[in-house]
């Protein structure tokens, strides 16, 4: 989306918040644990899931597989309580800095960030975590 010169210093310098969707109608939000800084995952934002978040102060994504609003925990119980969300220096992307009681990726880890490109052959990747929890209980009920 372009934006004009006049529109670009507001944005870049102004306090008015003006969430930048891209042509599908969404905004990058990434959920970072408030007290660790750990990245535990990235996902996006349609208008109603970012006004959800605010009213709710709950983590809420739309998933673009599923084409619907994407309530974080409804199924896991592995909620993200929303305690600040930072906006960058254009407005495009989203920090959620969140307070969690459990792991946050579907697989069992803490955060979707699980494994690290091995630095011996980088066509490999190695775990960095281990699972804290078991998704066939959380997601079987």
């Amino acid at each position: 989306m372009a934006i004009s010169n006049n529109n670009t210093e507001n944005i870049e310098n102004g306090l008015d918040f003006q969430p930048r969707f891209n042509a599908d109608g969404l905004i990058t939000a990434i959920s970072q644990e408030a007290d660790t800084g750990e990245i535990l995952m990235v996902a996006f934002m349609n208008q109603q899931a970012l006004d959800e978040t605010i009213k709710t102060g709950n983590a809420v994504f739309y998933s673009r597989s599923r084409k619907k609003l994407w309530r974080k925990g409804e199924q896991s119980g592995h909620f993200q309580k929303v305690l600040d969300i930072l906006v960058d220096c254009d407005q495009d992307c989203l920090i959620l800095k969140v307070e969690v009681d459990q792991g946050q990726c579907h697989v069992g880890y803490k955060s979707c960030f699980y494994r690290t490109l091995d630095k011996n052959d980088p066509k490999k990747l190695r775990f960095n975590a281990e699972k804290v929890y078991d998704p066939k209980e959380a997601y079987g009920k």
